[in-house]
């Protein structure tokens, strides 16, 4: 298995990346394991500290950064981002999306589980209420989209989402976020786009 965290000193900064496959809890027991090691590192000069890699919600952040401010006093910074999306994105920017990296996911995704990549995702299968896709070009599913879906996340507003049937009660394209009516999804939407800056389901 790869590394829980990765600690590098820079020029300028600590880097710590952090396995994206790894659960919370085996986080902090490794973040335990090698305070000792970062320690080291500040001995003669205070570099801000750099976190990246998995995705963290601001609990996880905020518990994250009080454990090595215990120990260290130093700035820390996330490359992170509060919203769904996808890790370490700078700044917005649109791509061309017809010409994208595509990642195929085989079967469904269940509730809980989270599927991330910065080109397009297929699906093969459903996405079931309680799971998320994030992509930063289109997302394409081939069975009933019932969880969440977020197309263009780095900020391209030229994604699409596409489904069998979109059962979701929320959709986003880029920074565009559509609360779905009962009534709509009653009826059969397969297709969602952004016109005039808003989430058009056909």
């Amino acid at each position: 298995m790869e590394d829980i965290l990765l600690v590098n000193k820079e020029k300028d900064e600590i880097i710590i990346k952090i396995n994206e496959g790894a659960s919370y809890t085996t986080i902090l027991e490794m973040a335990d394991k090698q305070m000792p090691e970062l320690k080291k590192m500040y001995e003669e000069e205070k570099l801000p500290i750099r976190i990246t890699g998995r995705f963290l919600t601001e609990n996880e952040m905020e518990e994250i950064k009080t454990i090595i401010k215990k120990e260290i006093d130093t700035p820390i910074i996330f490359d992170n981002i509060n919203e769904l999306g996808l890790h370490v994105i700078k700044k917005p920017y649109e791509q061309n999306i017809e010409n994208s990296e595509t990642y195929f996911f085989k079967g469904g995704i269940r509730s809980g589980q989270r599927v991330e990549f910065e080109g397009s995702i297929v699906v093969l299968g459903d996405v079931n209420s309680g799971a998320e896709v994030i992509a930063g070009g289109n997302i394409v599913i081939l069975g009933i989209l019932r969880g969440l879906a977020h197309a263009g996340a780095k900020g391209n507003k030229k994604a699409i989402i596409a489904s069998h049937k979109i059962e979701s009660v929320q959709l986003r394209i880029a920074n565009v976020l559509k609360e779905i009516e009962k009534e709509e999804i009653e009826e059969t939407k397969q297709f969602a786009s952004i016109k005039e800056d808003k989430i058009i389901l056909e």
